[in-house]
Formats: structure tokens, sequence, C-alpha cells
């Protein structure tokens, strides 16, 4: 039977905040893949999107009427929970407490439809919480599970490639390594969880590396880089120094020293040499993180907790972020001393103050950061990021 998989936002959206600014919760990555990709792969069938109306260019809704199949784009599939939805009619929802995972609807959707609770008087109960991301925080620390259960996906009954004898592998077999990878003079250490190295990746001489680790395809580990703790580093990246159970969600670079630990890192981030980051309170206190929806800090109930930065977001050498920095989309850092710790969208500054990135400067910059990939910044991407500048205007009081 044909019908659409449509991977929707439901409230959630605005708890992950700045990095939902620029995409739907299911493009989020956590593990290897992304939300979209592991749902993908489980339905074996491409999905769609119900998001927000400014991001609809780029993430298509589904077109065409027919039966849908609605899945919440912030929870992570596994086997049970896949074949608890196939089992789904048309008018059921699957639920967990009162909150919609899945829901099979007779025609297409509207585009700005959000499934709720209180739509289906069909309902099968889940009777254990999904795997799923409800917070910023959420990408890091559970991406230990994310790492392994993405690893298991793609490796079963697959082969890796041969890895150089130059590198120490400790637990090869939990290592594996795609087609077009280079890997000389590493250490590798996979006994606390596995090594997934993307196609033509590469991890430089001198690399010390202990699991789980996602490598994604065509970036790149810098000389003597430490990483540690469950890492993602997503497509088209490049990192070196120390890095502690963080996740890069893609195309972004922390190229030098300095250290990044429990942290996440949009697309399009640039972090200067010798940029630290604090992921430990002095009083060992729980960590408090902005949110965008309360307009306030929640306890994160986490005692490591670093940054989290969004989209296009720069920052020069030497930069210090504290405990627990929340940077909005577009903004650029710089200077001596510790910046507040939030710092809102489309900043220009530092500890000496901030006033507010222009817009058409802003536009320049990523004209530009994209070119270098040989990318357009079409407009639908413009139009994208003057939308969040709208929308962060009440934030930018300097």
């Amino acid at each position: 039977m044909q019908r659409h998989h449509i991977l929707f936002d439901d409230s959630r959206r605005l708890n992950l905040l700045p990095l939902t600014f620029t995409r739907p919760v299911a493009e989020i990555r956590i593990g290897i893949l992304t939300i979209k990709e592991k749902w993908e792969k489980f339905l074996n069938a491409s999905c769609s999107y119900l998001t927000a109306d400014y991001l609809r260019e780029k993430f298509h809704p589904a077109n065409g009427e027919m039966e849908s199949c609605l899945i919440n784009g912030g929870v992570i599939p596994d086997q049970e929970l896949f074949d608890s939805i196939i089992k789904l009619r048309v008018g059921e929802a699957l639920v967990w407490k009162e909150m919609v995972i899945a829901a099979i609807l007779p025609s297409t959707p509207n585009p700005s439809y959000i499934p709720l609770f209180e739509d289906f008087k069909e309902r099968k109960y889940l009777l254990e919480k999904p795997f799923m991301v409800l917070n910023p925080w959420d990408i890091f620390s559970q991406n230990k599970k994310a790492i392994e259960q993405d690893f298991e996906l793609l490796t079963k009954n697959r082969i890796s490639e041969p890895i150089s004898k130059t590198n120490q592998v400790i637990n090869p077999e939990n290592v594996f390594v795609e087609k077009g990878a280079k890997v000389e003079c590493a250490i590798l250490n996979a006994n606390s969880g596995p090594i997934y190295i993307g196609a033509d990746s590469e991890i430089m001489e001198g690399s010390i590396i202990r699991g789980p680790l996602a490598l994604c395809n065509n970036s790149i580990l810098k000389m003597g880089v430490k990483i540690y703790g469950p890492t993602t580093i997503g497509p088209h990246s490049k990192v070196g120094g120390e890095i502690n159970n963080s996740v890069f969600i893609g195309c972004s670079n922390k190229a030098h020293d300095g250290f990044l630990g429990n942290s996440v890192i949009g697309e399009w981030c640039n972090i200067g040499a010798d940029s630290n980051n604090s992921n430990l309170k002095n009083n060992y206190a729980n960590v408090k993180l902005w949110n965008y929806q309360k307009k306030s800090f929640v306890d994160t109930g986490l005692l490591f907790c670093g940054l989290i930065m969004g989209d296009h977001s720069k920052c020069g050498i030497n930069t210090m972020f504290n405990t627990g920095t929340v940077v909005g989309v577009s903004a650029n850092i710089f200077g001596s001393g510790f910046p507040r710790n939030f710092i809102p969208s489309f900043s220009w500054g530092g500890a000496q103050g901030f006033s507010t990135y222009s817009i058409d400067k802003a536009f320049e910059t990523a004209r530009l950061v994209f070119e270098r990939r040989g990318l357009s910044f079409n407009s639908i991407e413009k139009s994208i990021l003057q939308r969040v500048f709208e929308l962060t205007e009440e934030f930018r009081k300097f």
C-alpha cells in the first residue's frame, strides 16, 4: 500500500531551539545518522515533514493525496517501536502518556497540522518511554546509545574495509571503516564503544580515539586529536584538539587545539584556535541552560553541560565559553574574557559587549562559507536566516 511517511514537529521544537531555528527536529543528528535518516532506513522509504512555515521550502511537506503515516520527529526508532507503528490502522494513534508518537490518517494533512492527543479516539499506548530527544542536552547525553544503535543498523552483515597496520587498534571487531576512509598511525580503542569511520573520511597521524565515535563521511580528524566519551563528527567537518562527549551536526570546523566537552555544534559553525568551553561549574552544582520557550534558564539536571551553538555561528581564537552557554544562529563572538552564557542570534562581540550583527554581513559570510564547499547560498537559505533574524529580535537588547 502506498502512503506518505511524514515526520512532524510537536511542541518540543521550541524546546530544542536554537538548533531547530534552521531545521525540523528530525534533521538533528544523534549517533551516526539524523533522526530522519534512521526512520528512512527502517521504513525503506523517503520521509517528508510537518514543520514551521518558513522551513517548508527547504524541508518539504508531503505532496499528493494519499493515506499518511505521521511519526513524531523527535522519536528515535528501534525494531519494537517500528513494529508497533506498522500495526496501526487508519484513525489510530500510538501514544506515550499524552504524547502522540505516531498516527495513521486517511489523507494528506495540511502542512500546518500538528497531531494532538485529543485528535484520536482510537489510541494504542506504549508502556515504556521511547528513545527520544526532548532537550538540547539529550543530544550529547544520549549519544552513546544512539551510536551503538546506528552502528548495528549500518554494519550488520557487512565487512569493514581493512585497517592499516600502522594503527594501534583495541577490539578491532568493534571498528568499522567505510570505503575511501584513510586512517594511519592512530590509536583506536573500541573497548568502551564502537568506532565508525565514514566514507572518504580521514583520521590523521597521532590521533587518539576512545569509542564510541561516529566520524561521518568526508570529515577529518586533525593530527594529534584526542576524542573520548560518545562523540559524533557530522559530515564534511574538520576537528582537532580535545573533544569529549560532543555532537557536530555537520559542515562545521574546530580545526585546532582547545577543549570542547558535553556540547552540540550546529552546521556552518567555526570554532577558533585555542577556544575552550567549561562543562563543569566550580561549585559542582547542576548546570542551567537558556530555554527559548520559557525565556529563562532551566535546570538541566546535569553536572556536565557545555556549549549549544546554533547554525552559522563563529568564534575567534582563544574564545572562552562559560558552563552551559547557548549561542544562537549566526552569532560572531571574539575578544578576551568570558561572554555571557546566553548569546542571542545575530550577536556581534564578546565579553566587552555585543551589538547586532548586520543581516547583510551575515548573508555575505554565509555566501563565502558555502562557496568554499562548492555550494550556493540560495534564496531559500537566505529567507530562513532572514526569518530567524526577525524571530530573535526580542532577545537582542544590547
